[in-house]
């Protein structure tokens, strides 16, 4: 598998992963197929997943600015189209009170609400006539042992003191009876709000408003480099080259090693996997009282996240291998299959039918960053996700086109800071397996 920290290049003219959503989402939509012949434009967009797709429409909608997009493989190749399709109000993995901690209570509750606008304007699309299958409204937040269940309550009551957002405390008998009987949950929060869909017919459908608003997205068309000339720059690609007054680097986990220096050695891309079962009977489903299809997530360190699909499949993900080239091993795959039947034991018979994997990207302060390339008058780049990326992506796509039109933006961290740098970034890969073990560690002993 491509592995973003060892190869300086995306290969192109690659398929779909053989995922469960690649066989259920139909062809893509139309889009014009590598760029061969030179051209000139004012901004051009690399990466056609949620932040490349976002930034063009509203480059289009808000300014009458219409770029050409460029994508190494097909629409959402990447981690866009790989995900389990969570829907959740959140950026990145430093937590509301982190954030109060660290920036104050204002800088805070101006995060929560770009979260809570990134939610709102993909409904907004979605409410355009994107079909992306949404399913029941809910997001459950399991402990995995009896002692997190303090922290969740806690995490309650902070977000109601904070910003009136209720959430349920949920017992383990509620969470058996109401929901499903997982044998590991001890207990749970639920909010309201989360939901899940198809990523991959969002992304389908972001692409479809693209044709609609006249952008051009050209794929199998990889981004080779971008070179400065005067004040303007040229993106190279594989046949041709695209001059242009700005450039958007939106491709997050999937940037090759060494692409611009704006961006080198300032991600640590995050192999996660995914699995989906057969389709369950409905003695299976029975069994387990797998009522819900409410979008769940545990509290470990090395969380475990899963979903009743509309079929009565269950996707069940996890982390992954730590290297491309592992990351088709089916141990990782058979590791999440386990742990889903010590979840729900009457599945003790059940197989997954679809395994995955993908890159997520994560920074090295936890939130992502949304800049303008420091020292360049025309590059920008938005990236570090860190696997909460379905809503805050297309947020981040709406203050990308706000920075690359000269519009002002909220001041608030994620905006008007650098990605930092990773300290001995040869090391990276070092540091995420002893947090790995650390995690481990602690998802069993803490």
């Amino acid at each position: 598998m491509y592995d973003p920290l060892i190869e300086q290049a995306i290969a192109s003219g690659q398929g779909y992963p053989d995922s469960y959503w690649a066989s259920v989402s139909g062809e893509p939509p139309v889009s014009k197929d590598r760029l061969t012949e030179d051209l000139d434009t004012d901004v051009v967009i690399i990466g056609a997943g949620y932040t490349g797709m976002s930034c063009a429409l509203h480059l289009q909608r808000d300014f009458n600015i219409t770029p050409v997009v460029i994508e190494a493989n097909q629409t959402a190749w990447g981690c866009s189209g790989r995900n389990a399709g969570f829907i959740l109000k959140s950026t990145g993995r430093k937590s509301w009170t982190q954030m109060q901690k660290h920036w104050g209570d204002p800088v805070m509750r101006m995060v929560y609400q770009e979260a809570v606008e990134g939610v709102e304007r993909v409904h907004g699309f979605i409410n355009e006539g994107i079909d992306c299958d949404v399913q029941q409204p809910g997001y459950i937040r399991i402990a995995h042992k009896p002692n997190k269940m303090r922290e969740l309550e806690a995490q309650a009551s902070l977000l109601s003191s904070m910003f009136g957002y209720h959430v349920d405390i949920l017992s383990r008998t509620q969470v058996h009876q109401q929901y499903m009987n997982d044998e590991n949950a001890h207990g749970a929060i639920r909010f309201e709000d989360g939901v899940g869909i198809n990523p991959l017919k969002l992304a389908f459908g972001y692409h479809d408003l693209l044709n609609k608003a006249g952008v051009d997205v050209y794929t199998n068309t990889p981004a080779v480099s971008i070179e400065q000339y005067g004040n303007r720059y040229r993106v190279i690609t594989e046949h041709a080259n695209i001059s242009c007054d700005k450039v958007v680097i939106a491709t997050n986990g999937y940037t090759p090693k060494g692409f611009d220096s704006s961006v080198a050695n300032k991600t640590l891309p995050v192999l996660s996997q995914i699995i989906v079962t057969e389709p369950l009977t409905e003695a299976q489903l029975q069994a387990c009282n797998f009522i819900t299809s409410n979008v769940v997530m545990d509290t470990r360190a090395l969380k475990y996240y899963y979903r009743k699909l509309p079929d009565n499949r269950i996707l069940f993900g996890g982390r992954g291998a730590i290297t491309g080239k592992s990351a088709d091993d089916p141990y990782y795959a058979e590791r999440l299959l386990q742990e889903l039947k010590r979840s729900f034991p009457p599945l003790a018979d059940v197989r997954y039918q679809y395994r995955w994997s993908g890159w997520i990207c994560m920074s090295l302060d936890d939130i992502p960053h949304i800049a303008q390339a420091e020292g360049s008058k025309g590059i920008f780049y938005a990236m570090g996700y860190c696997g909460n990326g379905v809503s805050f992506a297309v947020q981040a796509g709406k203050r990308l086109a706000d920075k690359v039109a000269g519009r002002a933006v909220p001041d608030i961290p994620l905006y008007n800071r650098q990605l930092v740098p990773f300290p001995m970034p040869a090391f990276r890969r070092i540091g995420q397996w002893a947090y790995f073990h650390y995690g481990k560690f602690a998802d069993q002993f803490l």
